[in-house]
């Protein structure tokens, strides 16, 4: 596919498979072509490495949280579990939106969690509010930890972010769904990698090993939840899609 931005003439033309479509610069259409664009070399020069939240590292693009702050402050979920930790950015932004709430804690789950990575998180202003487990996120006893540490009533929130491969969220959905509340979401970030394989930091199998595939498969099997991309709480524009990393992530349990 080429596209052809011309600013004098204020018009966008996308070209592929021998077919030319043209749509005005300024118009929904433009800007969903251009956006896709803008998220795949945004990903490869690390754009999302350059935000943190209250000091620390969080490693996401500012939509993908500001939507996920859009559903927090809707289902105000008392625990929000999150697999991945990395620098804890996620963890203390999901903590800070509790916080704000008066209500809410937040289970961090990683394989490892390198110790530069738990000091920062542990001498964090909003440490009380995060449990740090470490563990494979599916191993049945980091699972089982994870579940001692959910209160019956509870209104819980899972957020994927760990390994990404197909195979890896597949065992993530099928070890965490039954914790998620009815009307809450299971959430299988990072699906963006199925249109990255071509470029220069991606992988080639990436066109088929990716979380999005691993929902697919589980949805097929799983009719108690459904994929449901969150709605807009305020938009006074044409647009409705989401500029994301976080393609078909969100499901929700009916």
């Amino acid at each position: 596919m080429k596209i052809v931005i011309d600013t004098d003439n204020r018009s966008l033309e996308r070209h592929s498979n021998g077919q030319v479509d043209r749509f005005p610069l300024y118009s929904k259409e433009a800007f969903e072509l251009i956006s896709d664009q803008w998220v795949r070399v945004g990903w490869n020069e690390k754009y999302s490495y350059t935000f943190s939240w209250l000091g620390v590292p969080i490693i996401q693009i500012p939509e993908d949280m500001l939507r996920t702050q859009e559903v927090i402050f809707r289902l105000k979920p008392d625990v929000i579990v999150e697999t991945g930790v990395a620098h804890g950015g996620s963890l203390v932004f999901s903590a800070s939106l509790c916080r704000l709430l008066g209500r809410g804690r937040v289970i961090g789950v990683d394989i490892e969690i390198r110790p530069h990575n738990r000091a920062a998180i542990e001498k964090h202003d909003l440490a009380p509010l995060i449990k740090l487990i470490e563990g494979d996120s599916t191993a049945e006893d980091t699972v089982e930890q994870v579940r001692k540490s959910i209160a019956e009533g509870d209104t819980v929130m899972v957020l994927l972010d760990s390994c990404h491969t197909k195979q890896h969220v597949l065992r993530e959905l099928e070890a965490y769904h039954s914790l998620i509340s009815p009307g809450s979401y299971i959430v299988a970030t990072d699906g963006i990698m199925r249109d990255l394989s071509d470029v220069p930091r991606g992988q080639s199998d990436w066109d088929v090993n990716h979380p999005v595939a691993a929902v697919e498969e589980f949805l097929a099997s799983h009719p108690e939840f459904h994929l449901e991309q969150p709605a807009w709480t305020f938009n006074e524009s044409e647009l409705s899609r989401n500029v994301t990393h976080w393609p078909a992530a969100w499901l929700r349990r009916r």
